[in-house]
C-alpha cells in the first residue's frame, strides 16, 4: 500500500517541480482556479547532525485545499531540501492574492520555523446562458413569457448587460452577478393580435460583460403563434381594387364649375400562383379645368404573364430619350422578354400634342452582361393633316417622319457606367440627326456624372436644333470636407406636350465647398452664375446673375434648421439695367405629438424683374398631423411664389382631412386656393369631397368548404358534454356523448384547442393540445380523450456520508453558498424544467398520465456533492400524486500518507562551485 501511494506522489508532482518551481519563486505567477499544482518550500538544516522535522501546512482561504497538510522530513547536516506542498484550487476561488504557510518543528529540540509563500489566483470568465422554459403555443395578442438561466461560472463578480432585439427583458438590462451566482431571466414578447397566419417566433436573449462586449452568450426559444383573426382564410383568390367617387367644385378664373368624377383602380394577380398579373385604371371626365390637384380622364389596362406584357389605353409612351422621351396618349404596347433578349413596340395617338396624329414604334433589346445592353429601334410618326401651325419648338412636320435609333448602356466596372444614343430622322423634305452621351462614376472619394446631347435643326425627334449639357461632381478631400460643382444647360427646343407649361430656360454653374462640422450640422459655400429666360411671350424675366451663396444646416434636438443667404450682381436683359440681388432664407422643422411642423420665410431685394432693387417677402407654414392610423390632417399656407415657378400649379392655401370610417371605407375632404400655371396673381379656389371603397374582387375559386368531425372520449372524468372546442376562429360545443362538429370550414392549417374553463379544473386531454390540424378534403376526423391530470412532488434531501476514522487532510470550511440542481421531466412531447435548492420541496402539476422520465442535472453543483441516482422512469396513473425523493450526499475525502516523503536535496557547496 505504501509503495502504491509513493508511486502516486512521484507520478503527480515531478512535472510541477521542473516546470513551475522556479517561476513560483521568482514571479509569483497567477494560477487558474480548478487546477492542481505544487508549492515549493526550501527547508534548511543548519545543524551539524542529521535532523528530523515535523511539518504542517495552512492556507489563507478554505478554497485553497492542501492535499497533504502534515509531513515529516530528515535533512543531512548543512543541506537544503525542497519540500513540495500539493494543493487543489477550487473552481469557485475568487480572483485575488492568497498565501500558504509551512510550519516546521525540530523533533529533538522543538525549535520552530515558518515559511510564507504568496501567489495570485487569476480571473476566470465563464458565463453560461441556457433556455429554461417557454410555451409551445400562444394565441395572437397574448404575451410570450420565456425564461433563461444565466450563471456566472467564473471566479469574480461580473457586471453584465442583457439584450433582446425582438422582446422585452422583464428586469433591469444591467445586473451584477457574483462568482457562482445564477439568475433566472424572464423575457416577454407581446404578439400582434391582428396576425393573419400562424407563425413561429424566436425569442432571443444575449448577455455580455460591460468590460468585454465582444464576447457574448446567446440563447433563444421558439414559440408558435396561433392566429385568432386569419386574413387569408378564403376559398377565393381576390384582386385588390379601389372605387372612389368625388364631387369637385372650382372657381376657375371667375367661372364656377362643379360635378362628379368616378375612379376605379386595381392591381394584383388573377390567380393564386401569381402567374397572371393585371393592373387597370379608369377615371371619368374631370368636371372642372384640369390642374395638378385633380385627376385627368384616363383609361388603361395592363396584363403581364411570365415574359409577356401588354398595355391598352392611356399612358406616357416612351421609345427613347432622343426620339420620343414622354408622349402622353392613347394606344397599345406589347413587350416580350427573355433572359438575354427583349422585343416589342407600341402604337400611340397623342392627346396633348397638335403636330402628331399617330406614331408607331418597334424595338429589340439585347442584354449581354449583368448591367449592359444595346437597344435597336424604329419610330414612325404621322403628322396631323389639318396642322398649319408651328409646334412649340419651331419645327413643323410636313410629312411622315422615320426615326431609327441605337442606344446602349455599358457597365465597365463597379465604378464606371457609360450610356449613349444616336438617332437619324427623315421626312419628305428634311433629314436630321441627334446623339447623346452620358457617363456616371462612383469612386471611394469622388463621384459624378456628365451628359451631353446635340440635335440638328431638322431632326424630327423629341428635341431639335438644341444642345444640352449637364454634369455634377463631388470630391471628398477630408472626412468632413467635400468639394461640389454642377453645371446645367437646358434644351431650348423640344416637342413637349401642351398639357403643362415648360419650365424657364436655365443655364447655370455653381461650385463650392461643404464642411460638416458636426454629425448633424454642415455649412456650404457656393459661387457661380445663373441664366434664366422666360419661354412665354410676353416675357416676365430674362437675366444673367453672378452669385455667392452661404447655407447652413443644423439639427438641435427635435428642430431641423436651414439658413441660406445669397448675394449676386444681376444683368436684367428684359429692361436693360444692372443691379444687385440678395436673398435671406430660413426654414425650421420639427415633429411633436405625431405632428410635423415646417415654417418657412424668405426676404429678397432683387433686380431680376420689372424694377431695380425690388423687395419681395415669402413666408409659409406646413402642418401634417397623424391623429391615429385612421385619421390624418394637413394644412399648408404660402403667401406667394417666385415668378420663375409660373409653369406649375401652386398652392397658396391647402387643407386636407382624411378619415377611415371602418376598414375599406374612407373619406377625403380638401380645399385649396391656387395659382394656376401661367398665373402670377389671380387666385382660384377648388374643393373636393371624395369617398373611397377598397374592395377585394374574387377572381379564382381556390378550394371548397370542408367539415371537421370529432369525439372527446371519457377516460375517467366527470363529463365530456358542454366542452368548448376552438378551431382557429371557429367554435363548437360537445354534446352529451362528447361529439363536436365544425361545418363550412375553409381548407387550410389550423390549431385546435379546448376551453379549459368549460371542464373540470383537473381534466387534461390525452394528447398534446393545442394541436396542429390540416383541413384538406370535404370531411376530416379528429378524436381525443379527457382524463385526470397527475402530478409529481418531492424534496431534494441533503445528507453527509459518515466521517472516516482517519484525520482530515484539509482545513477547508463548509461553503455557505446555496447549492441547487435542475430537474427536467419529459414524456417525449412535453418537457418542463425547474431549479430547486438543495433541501427544498418541489412539484410538477397538471401532468398527462403516462410514461415520464426525470433527469437530475448538477447545475454547477460543487464537486464535493454527489447525486447517487440522477435518472428516474415511472408511469403516472390518472389523478396520481407521485412522490420523489432525490438525495444529495456530501462526500468526505479520504487521504492517507506514504511513510516516506519525497525529498529533493542539493549540496550548497557544490552549487556554488
Amino acid at each position: 500500500m505504501i509503495k502504491i501511494r509513493a508511486l502516486y506522489i512521484f507520478m503527480l508532482f515531478p512535472a510541477f517541480l521542473f516546470s513551475q518551481t522556479k517561476n513560483f519563486i521568482e514571479k509569483k505567477d497567477s494560477l487558474l482556479p480548478g487546477s492542481i499544482t505544487s508549492i515549493p518550500f526550501t527547508v534548511e538544516n543548519k545543524f551539524s547532525v542529521r535532523t528530523s522535522y515535523n511539518l504542517t501546512v495552512e492556507t489563507s482561504d478554505p478554497n485553497i485545499i492542501p492535499i497533504l497538510t502534515k509531513g515529516e522530513i530528515e535533512i543531512s547536516p548543512a543541506e537544503k531540501t525542497i519540500y513540495l506542498v500539493p494543493v487543489k484550487i477550487a473552481s469557485e476561488t475568487p480572483h485575488g492574492k492568497y498565501a500558504i504557510t509551512l510550519y516546521g518543528s525540530e523533533k529533538s529540540t522543538g525549535e520552530k520555523f515558518s515559511k510564507y509563500f504568496e501567489f495570485i489566483i487569476s480571473e476566470s470568465r465563464k458565463l453560461s446562458l441556457t433556455s429554461l422554459n417557454a410555451p409551445e403555443f400562444v394565441k395572437a395578442g397574448e404575451t410570450i413569457t420565456s425564461t433563461f438561466l444565466l450563471k456566472n461560472n467564473g471566479n469574480f463578480t461580473e457586471s453584465l448587460i442583457l439584450e433582446s432585439k425582438n422582446a422585452i427583458i422583464d428586469q433591469n438590462a444591467t445586473l451584477i452577478l457574483s462568482a457562482g451566482e445564477q439568475k433566472i431571466i424572464t423575457v416577454l414578447k407581446k404578439t400582434n393580435p391582428e396576425l393573419g397566419k400562424n407563425e413561429m417566433q424566436n425569442i432571443m436573449l444575449s448577455v455580455y460583460s460591460a468590460d468585454n462586449p465582444k464576447e457574448n452568450q446567446s440563447a433563444y426559444t421558439s414559440v408558435k403563434i396561433i392566429s385568432v383573426k386569419p386574413s387569408d382564410e378564403d376559398i377565393f383568390h381576390r384582386l385588390p381594387a379601389a372605387f372612389s367617387l368625388a364631387f369637385t367644385g372650382m372657381q376657375n378664373r371667375g367661372e364656377f364649375q362643379n360635378g362628379f368624377q368616378g375612379e376605379i383602380y386595381g392591381k394584383g394577380s388573377l390567380d393564386k400562383e401569381s402567374k397572371n398579373l393585371i393592373e387597370f385604371h379608369a377615371v371619368t371626365k374631370n368636371p372642372v379645368a384640369f390642374n395638378s390637384f385633380t385627376k385627368y380622364e384616363e383609361y388603361f389596362v395592363n396584363y403581364k404573364r411570365e415574359n409577356f406584357f401588354i398595355h391598352l389605353g392611356d399612358k406616357n409612351y416612351f421609345s427613347s430619350f432622343l426620339t420620343e422621351y414622354a408622349r402622353y396618349g392613347r394606344g397599345a404596347e406589347v413587350r416580350y422578354d427573355t433572359e438575354k433578349l427583349s422585343f416589342g413596340g407600341f402604337y400611340n395617338h397623342p392627346r396633348f400634342f397638335r403636330d402628331i396624329q399617330d406614331e408607331f414604334n418597334v424595338y429589340s433589346k439585347i442584354k449581354f452582361a449583368k448591367e449592359s445592353e444595346i437597344t435597336v429601334g424604329y419610330l414612325y410618326k404621322i403628322p396631323r393633316k389639318d396642322n398649319s401651325l408651328l409646334s412649340f419648338s419651331g419645327f413643323r412636320f410636313h410629312s411622315d417622319a422615320q426615326l431609327p435609333y441605337l442606344a446602349g448602356k455599358f457597365k465597365l466596372n463597379k465604378s464606371i457606367e457609360i450610356s449613349g444614343e444616336t438617332s437619324y430622322s427623315k421626312t419628305g423634305k428634311t433629314e436630321g440627326s441627334a446623339f447623346m452621351l452620358q457617363t456616371v462614376a462612383n469612386f471611394n472619394k469622388i463621384s459624378g456624372n456628365l451628359m451631353y446631347m446635340h440635335s440638328s435643326p431638322e431632326y424630327a425627334g423629341y428635341f431639335n436644333n438644341t444642345n444640352t449639357f449637364n454634369g455634377n461632381i463631388q470630391f471628398q478631400i477630408f472626412n468632413k470636407v467635400n468639394i461640389l460643382a454642377n453645371y446645367v444647360q437646358d434644351a431650348k427646343n423640344f416637342q413637349r406636350d401642351t398639357l403643362l407649361l415648360a419650365a424657364p430656360y436655365r443655364k447655370y454653374l455653381q461650385y463650392g465647398i461643404q464642411y460638416r462640422y458636426a454629425k448633424k450640422g454642415s455649412i456650404t459655400i457656393f459661387n457661380g452664375f445663373q441664366r434664366y429666360e422666360d419661354r412665354l411671350i410676353p416675357k416676365e424675366f430674362d437675366y444673367m446673375e453672378q452669385f455667392f451663396r452661404l447655407s447652413m444646416e443644423q439639427q438641435l434636438g427635435i428642430f431641423q434648421l436651414n439658413f441660406e443667404s445669397q448675394f449676386g450682381k444681376t444683368n436684367n436683359y428684359l429692361l436693360n439695367f444692372s443691379g444687385n440681388s440678395s436673398f435671406y432664407t430660413a426654414n425650421v422643422g420639427f415633429e411633436k405629438f405625431r405632428t410635423s411642423f415646417n415654417i418657412y420665410g424668405s426676404y429678397a431685394v432683387t433686380s431680376r424683374y420689372q424694377m431695380q432693387n425690388q423687395k419681395q417677402m415669402y413666408y409659409g407654414v406646413r402642418i401634417l398631423s397623424r391623429f391615429s392610423q385612421k385619421t390624418n390632417f394637413s394644412l399648408s399656407y404660402q403667401n406667394n411664389y417666385m415668378p420663375e415657378e409660373y409653369f406649375a400649379d401652386r398652392n397658396l392655401f391647402e387643407l386636407i382631412f382624411h378619415q377611415q370610417i371602418f376598414p375599406g371605407h374612407e373619406f377625403d375632404l380638401s380645399g385649396r386656393y391656387t395659382l394656376q400655371r401661367g398665373e402670377l396673381g389671380n387666385k382660384d379656389f377648388i374643393f373636393s369631397l371624395r369617398y373611397t371603397a377598397r374592395l377585394d374582387i374574387p377572381t379564382q375559386k381556390t378550394a371548397d368548404y370542408a367539415a371537421l368531425y370529432g369525439t372527446i372520449n371519457n377516460l375517467g372524468v366527470k363529463k365530456v358534454d358542454g366542452i368548448r372546442i376552438l378551431l382557429g376562429h371557429y367554435l363548437s360545443v360537445t354534446d352529451k356523448s362528447g361529439n363536436f362538429v365544425f361545418k363550412n370550414v375553409i381548407p387550410g392549417n389550423y390549431v385546435l384547442e379546448i376551453d379549459r374553463s368549460t371542464g373540470d379544473i383537473n381534466d387534461i386531454p390525452d394528447i398534446d393540445l393545442p394541436a396542429s390540424v390540416t383541413i384538406s378534403n370535404s370531411e376530416n376526423i379528429f378524436n381525443f380523450g379527457l382524463t385526470s391530470a397527475s402530478q409529481i412532488q418531492g424534496k431534494i434531501e441533503y445528507s453527509e456520508s459518515p466521517k472516516p476514522d482517519f484525520v482530515q487532510m484539509s482545513n477547508k470550511k463548509d461553503n455557505k453558498k446555496r447549492e441547487s440542481i435542475m430537474l427536467e421531466i419529459s414524456n417525449g412531447n412535453q418537457t418542463y424544467r425547474k431549479i430547486i435548492d438543495v433541501g427544498e420541496n418541489f412539484d410538477f402539476t397538471y401532468l398527462r398520465p403516462g410514461e415520464w422520465k426525470v433527469k437530475v442535472y448538477r447545475n454547477g453543483l460543487d464537486k464535493k456533492y454527489k447525486i447517487p441516482v440522477d435518472r428516474f422512469d415511472f408511469v403516472l396513473k390518472p389523478s396520481e400524486i407521485k412522490t420523489l425523493i432525490i438525495n444529495v450526499i456530501k462526500q468526505q475525502s479520504e487521504i492517507k500518507f506514504q511513510q516516506e516523503p519525497i525529498k529533493v536535496t542539493y549540496n550548497e557547496f557544490r552549487k556554488k562551485k
